[in-house]
């Protein structure tokens, strides 16, 4: 699936992030690992030089796994003798680079496991990655709804803390009225959809979204499988019974779209998610599914990406993609935020991505 990566390029990858943008250009004598590596653990940073295929990335075996710990080894010995050594003045410049970097490996970190779920889906099999894995608790069902009245509210990252440029600048929006499901919409409520053929109504859908229902043949959520009549759902720790309570997730935008115009509702805007985040008013909204909005991935009015190749870290994908906010079950502990902007293809559906509701 050319979305995903090798474990190993993700390992490999986060290392050379470290190695091109804080070592490279601070430490003059600094000689890299190997010259090779540069084009293979490139993800999409042009102005860093040529790079692998993505789709190809699986069929690079070799430098093996050992030899991209050894490479992390070599690559942290640098940067923690660039910190130790270097002086303040220095620090305050390599600080930020290395502190991107390690939110950037946070961001990899989710990225290994959700992967890792897909390829393993892909075996019929079954295979368990972690027999402990367990969905998180999920706040007790109140079927009620948040209201925002009409106001203009700041957006945006705000205060002090680590943000990625996306997040930037803090702006003022209009938002409501609008209310918005306190829940996440439930494997159960996904069920109703389906049996009354919410998959085979083209008048629920947007034109893409029923074109990649027919291309891609989908009649349930991402890693649902019927067996004997019953629905199981495949997830890290293996294959288990459909649970109704907890919520759906691996759906695309487009699901989520449709699921929402067959309940007479819509999906919220990033603003109207975040505002109502902020204030404490929505349920299980971070480390259980990331949410579809219905708000498209673009810049904030006076936005800047960063400067030279790092600037692509965000700023060249603000184009025909969905905002997705809060965090999921894989997203590591610390990593999430109110002002967090996750964005996807609106096809995309191998994360842990699912919807809340929103009604005028």
């Amino acid at each position: 699936m050319p979305d995903a990566s090798p474990i190993k390029w993700h390992r490999a990858h986060t290392t050379w992030f470290f190695e091109q943008f804080v070592l490279a250009p601070h430490v003059p004598s600094y000689r890299v690992y190997d010259p090779h590596f540069a084009f293979l653990f490139n993800s999409y940073y042009v102005g860093a030089g040529p790079r692998h295929t993505r789709a190809n990335r699986g069929l690079v075996t070799r430098p093996d796994a050992a030899e991209v710990t050894r490479y992390r080894a070599h690559v942290e010995t640098g940067i923690l003798s660039l910190l130790a050594d270097a002086p303040p003045a220095a620090i305050s410049d390599i600080a930020p680079l290395v502190e991107l970097g390690l939110h950037h490996e946070q961001q990899h970190q989710e990225l290994m496991l959700t992967d890792i779920l897909h390829a393993f889906s892909e075996n019929p099999t079954a295979p368990v990655y972690d027999s402990n894995w367990v969905w998180p608790q999920c706040a007790a069902r109140r079927n009620d709804w948040c209201e925002l009245p009409e106001g203009i509210h700041t957006v945006g990252h705000q205060g002090g803390g680590f943000c990625f440029d996306n997040e930037t600048p803090a702006h003022r929006a209009l938002v409501g009225p609008v209310r918005l499901a306190r829940n996440l919409v439930t494997n159960g409520e996904w069920l109703a959809f389906m049996r009354d053929k919410g998959y085979e109504r083209p008048e629920l859908w947007l034109s893409d979204g029923w074109a990649a229902v027919m291309s891609q043949g989908w009649s349930a959520p991402g890693n649902w499988r019927e067996i004997d009549g019953k629905w199981f759902v495949f997830a890290l720790n293996g294959l288990s019974p459909l649970n109704e309570e907890l919520p759906v997730s691996h759906v695309s935008y487009y699901e989520a779209d449709a699921f929402a115009r067959w309940s007479g509702k819509h999906l919220p805007s990033e603003f109207e998610w975040e505002v109502a985040a902020r204030a404490g008013e929505l349920e299980d909204a971070f480390g259980i599914v990331w949410q579809w909005t219905r708000s498209a991935y673009a810049p904030y009015p006076a936005y800047r990406p960063l400067a030279g190749a790092l600037g692509e870290y965000n700023g060249k994908f603000m184009v025909n993609q969905m905002v997705l906010r809060g965090s999921s079950v894989a997203t590591p502990l610390g990593h999430a935020r109110a002002s967090y902007r996750n964005f996807f293809y609106p096809t995309a559906r191998w994360q842990f991505t699912g919807l809340r509701l929103a009604d005028f």
